[in-house]
């Protein structure tokens, strides 16, 4: 089922199937979400949930027993229920069930909620611990907006712009297995704030960002100044990717956790930035996007 928000700054449509954006129009109806061109990448904005990027060969160990877990968990591939909605705003919601139990064996419930205001989009991510042991989980978004947005523009004309300046030594994700390797970073920025486009950036995968400073970023363009503008205050760390193959979009990925990495073993709980909430408690994850 796809539902549809509005106001007078724009319109976005979410699926109930993985509670996935699919669509965030501007006030003149122009699309600035990727559509899922399976030549390049067929998804569009996945929740990632409860794990972040993958874990070693598709297994991790969870009260001491193996279970097997799928790059960026399970919750972008079952059907959320709708909560609540109005004209601006949807809530989906997704609990335990004997199937997530088979990959992942606690009791939860993830409500998404996104709301459309002069700001832009926003997205929140709200944990609850309905259970009577500690909850562990990553969770984050995986948004992908067109780079170029209008016809006759380039990719090579869109830079990533942060808010401030950065010096930035990106860890390593290992195209084979998956796993970040924290150890083995290259330096993105030196004291800047832009990175200009181009396709090579992304042949070992994401841009991985785990010490920002800035708590927004851009991808625009140098000419038009279309693009998106992210808020992603309150995660650890920012993810960005574009798919091999000379793709026309750029995914800006919040993160609060992430692959496991190379020099950890696969006990889920001994990942990096892992979330514990105790029984009853609950956790709010929001970032917001505006279109340009």
């Amino acid at each position: 089922m796809r539902i549809r928000i509005q106001n007078e700054w724009g319109s976005a449509e979410v699926e109930s199937l993985g509670a996935q954006l699919m669509s965030h129009k501007n006030a003149e109806g122009v699309e600035y979400l990727w559509q899922g061109d399976p030549a390049f990448w067929s998804g569009r904005a996945p929740v990632l949930f409860p794990t972040v990027g993958a874990v070693r060969n598709g297994e991790t160990i969870m009260k001491g027993k193996p279970f097997s877990m799928k790059r960026h968990g399970f919750a972008r591939n079952l059907e959320h229920a709708v909560l609540d909605s109005g004209k601006d705003f949807v809530t989906f919601s997704l609990r335990d069930s004997e199937e997530t139990k088979k990959q992942y064996p606690f009791s939860f419930e993830l409500r998404v909620t996104y709301r459309l205001a002069e700001s832009g989009l926003a997205t929140e991510f709200y944990v609850s611990n309905i259970g009577a042991e500690e909850l562990p989980f990553g969770i984050g978004g995986h948004p992908a907006y067109f780079c170029p947005v209008m016809q006759g523009e380039t990719f090579e004309e869109y830079s990533i712009i942060f808010e401030a300046k950065e010096t930035a030594f990106c860890p390593t994700i290992d195209l084979q297995t998956g796993l970040i390797d924290f150890n083995k970073r290259k330096k993105i920025l030196d004291n800047q704030m832009e990175i200009p486009l181009r396709h090579d950036l992304f042949v070992n995968d994401a841009l991985v960002f785990d010490a920002l400073v800035s708590k927004k970023v851009r991808v625009c363009s140098r000419i038009s100044g279309r693009g998106v503008e992210m808020d992603f205050s309150g995660y650890p760390m920012l993810g960005i990717w574009s798919a091999q193959g000379d793709a026309p979009f750029v995914a800006l990925e919040p993160w609060a956790g992430c692959a496991t990495a190379a020099n950890e073993d696969n006990v889920f709980t001994h990942k990096r930035h892992l979330n514990l909430l105790q029984p009853g408690a609950d956790k709010s994850f929001v970032f917001t996007v505006k279109l340009l």
